[in-house]
């Protein structure tokens, strides 16, 4: 991760929950009172955001002490403490809400993502996060990916060349779409890799016949055109799988050979992982 983008974040994100005070803690709890509290897991998953929260926590307050038990990556089970958190009663309080938002989302991404790697054990694929993430969070929630096993597709826009199904129709086909691209980083100096969609194993020749690209998405391809177009490209490209895959069908893709498949309910159809900071 970004450690700029991560310190701002998690200073926009205290901004946004604290505003002018923690009214709560300040009405009830005397501002030099000091305390523990701990991170009880509520359910089996994999753990991600323990380097994060350790983060929130000094920028809340750099006099909070954390003492670690699990690691990122750890598998975690109900009842588990994950750490231990020391100090000032307020600053603790005020950084607990986005610690669990944090660690939940995370954890939840990190388990999901374990679970489609898991599937992939012997092969050579590598599964791959999207786009498709919380604005303002991709660099936590691909950081979680990471975490639970995954591998992390471009950031954003600016660190690959994605030519999607929209770019290819309004450049006026796979050629022109491939040719402007090649001509628009040669002018400007730009090294990016290059992709582009296939909807189709024609698609594919006219792709071959163009070249100058990396990697070849096989977009909502069956289980036959992608054995298909696996051997029509023959590890001339990059290949990968994309559209409508599933945990129960990611291992059938995979088996036909090809070395990616992107997978965006990683990132946006998750369920957060439970878990709990509680005093003692």
């Amino acid at each position: 991760m970004d450690d700029k983008l991560l310190k701002d974040l998690i200073l926009n994100s205290l901004r946004e929950d604290i505003g002018d005070g923690d009214h709560s803690s300040l009405a009830c709890i005397a501002g030099d009172a000091a305390g523990n509290a701990k991170l009880i897991i509520k359910q089996s998953g994999i753990v991600a955001g323990i380097r994060v929260a350790k983060e929130v926590f000094n920028a809340a307050d750099p006099h909070l002490s954390m003492n670690t038990f699990i690691n990122d990556g750890a598998a975690v089970k109900h009842g588990d403490i994950a750490f231990h958190v020391s100090g000032n009663v307020q600053s603790i309080l005020k950084s607990e809400r986005l610690v669990l938002n944090i660690m939940q989302r995370m954890s939840g991404i990190a388990t999901v993502t374990h679970e489609y790697a898991d599937k992939l054990k012997g092969l050579k694929t590598q599964i791959l996060d999207t786009r498709k993430t919380s604005p303002g969070l991709r660099i936590l929630e691909k950081e979680a990916v990471r975490i639970g096993g995954g591998m992390n597709h471009r950031m954003g826009l600016y660190d690959m060349i994605m030519l999607k199904d929209n770019h290819i129709d309004y450049a006026g086909g796979i050629t022109n779409a491939i040719n402007n691209t090649r001509n628009y980083l040669k002018n400007r100096n730009l090294n990016l890799k290059i992709e582009i969609e296939a909807r189709s194993l024609e698609d594919i020749e006219i792709i071959m016949s163009a070249g100058g690209i990396d990697r070849i998405m096989l977009d909502n391809f069956n289980i036959e055109n992608t054995k298909a177009a696996v051997r029509l490209i023959n590890g001339r490209f990059e290949t990968e799988s994309s559209g409508g895959i599933t945990l129960d069908t990611i291992r059938s893709y995979a088996e036909c050979g090809v070395d990616y498949i992107s997978v965006g309910a990683l990132t946006h159809q998750i369920k957060s992982l439970d878990m709990s900071l509680k005093a003692f």
